[in-house]
């Protein structure tokens, strides 16, 4: 935090181990600039879901009123100086970092519970999701940035001849394969007459309530017999930041 506002701060870590000639303390010094160096490669990664932010709500630079910093990273002078080349506004820095999700979090309490009037906010869906289907692809039922509540149905059918049953696997990313993204989770409908492939009728419905809570149901239209699973609280992190 002192590099926030110092050009160098002190490290200093007495007692980090010992040895046989006693006890060792690590006493250094970290200047702004080597931290910067340090940090670059991290810092350089948010160029990317800036961007990306600006594309899913259709707009440009231009039309930002004001950029809000959201997390204690965001004090950090570098990355206040990568915001401003990328929006061309300098942050503004009157909200706590560490406390502006807390802040959105109360105020969408509030609306849910009614007790809000005079604002709006709208979730969304911040990763496509979908299910497998055959040559292991994911397709999608309901994009990313759709916005909750929602709900979606398609007809699916039977791959092979005489096929009794189905596997669900619920997908949630953007990548064109199933090994790509990740499963929210599986189920089975059994039951299904035989018949030859793509005569059965299978309806799979998808419904994301305003808490995010995904319901996902399969229908086989011919017998009327239907499974279903709940999901909650799936993460959208990718496995390098879990």
């Amino acid at each position: 935090m002192e590099l926030s506002t110092l050009t160098q701060a002190n490290i200093s870590l007495p007692f980090i181990t010992a040895t046989a000639d006693g006890p060792k303390h690590i006493e250094a010094t970290l200047s702004r600039a080597k931290f910067e160096e340090l940090c670059s490669d991290l810092i350089d990664r948010l160029k990317t879901p800036v961007n990306n932010a600006l594309k899913d709500a259709k707009l440009s630079v231009s039309n930002l009123d004001e950029v809000i910093l959201v997390g204690g990273s965001t004090r950090i002078p570098a990355v206040q100086e990568t915001v401003r080349k990328i929006t061309g506004k300098d942050p503004n820095v009157t909200v706590n970092p560490d406390e502006v999700v807390s802040l959105g979090a109360a105020v969408q309490g509030g609306v849910l519970a009614g007790d809000v009037k005079d604002v709006v906010l709208l979730d969304v869906t911040p990763l496509s999701i979908g299910l497998e289907t055959l040559g292991g692809v994911m397709t999608k039922i309901i994009p990313r940035n759709t916005t909750l509540p929602t709900s979606k149905s398609e007809v699916f059918s039977t791959a092979a001849d005489g096929q009794t049953s189905v596997e669900i696997n619920v997908l949630q990313g953007e990548r064109e394969f199933v090994r790509d993204n990740k499963s929210l989770g599986s189920f089975r409908l059994d039951g299904i007459p035989p018949a030859p492939r793509g005569v059965p009728q299978i309806e799979v419905k998808f419904d994301i309530d305003a808490n995010g809570i995904l319901s996902v149901a399969a229908v086989d239209k011919g017998t009327g017999k239907k499974q279903d699973i709940t999901i909650t609280g799936a993460s959208t992190l990718p496995k390098d930041e879990r």
